[in-house]
């Protein structure tokens, strides 16, 4: 109520009575309502990358945490058969570059969601509702489509992940001494 009686008072105008107080705020709640609304799909899809975010990440560390244990045993082994140790040095290196493209598209996107939420909240309040919505459209195809690259990277992690994890089977099985 304070603020309303400033603004009318910066204006030059007198505060009118409650009722028309409280009609004025209304306004001001019903008009702001569906701006909140419109802005949460975009805050909802920020959480969601979040979380992709923090998988992605605990997967990048456990794989720098691989190749640095390899690498220490391939130093060990100097002069010893180490195609194995190579391979799956190899195979982590790709990884993690994966997991690297696939952080950058995750928080690439989430930086666009952002600037999704600023404009939907710009756009209501500003001129020019059609260039707003190209603007929107635009901001929200182009953070989909990185959250699309991020999966696509975590999808091509999981499946290198499964063919280190196959050749580790196989190397130990023709290790056996009885093999």
């Amino acid at each position: 109520m304070w603020d309303y009686a400033v603004r009318c008072a910066s204006r030059g105008l007198h505060a009118r009575g409650g009722a028309a107080l409280l009609r004025d705020m209304e306004l001001t709640h019903s008009a702001l309502l569906p701006v909140i609304q419109a802005a949460i799909t975009p805050v909802i899809l920020i959480s969601g990358t979040g979380m992709l975010m923090l998988t992605l990440t605990n997967r990048m560390g456990r794989a720098v945490d691989r190749t640095r244990a390899l690498a220490g045993q391939l130093r060990e082994r100097q002069g010893k058969d180490n195609r194995h140790l190579e391979s799956q040095l190899d195979v982590l290196y790709k990884r993690t570059r994966l997991i690297r493209w696939a952080v950058v598209c995750a928080v690439t996107s989430i930086l666009v969601e952002c600037l999704l939420v600023l404009a939907i909240f710009a756009g209501s309040f500003g001129a020019g509702a059609a260039s707003f919505g190209a603007v929107a459209l635009a901001l929200f195809v182009c953070s989909i489509g990185l959250l699309i690259g991020a999966l696509v990277c975590f999808l091509r992690d999981i499946y290198l992940s499964l063919e280190a994890l196959d050749r580790e089977v196989e190397w130990a099985r023709e290790q056996r001494p009885d093999a």
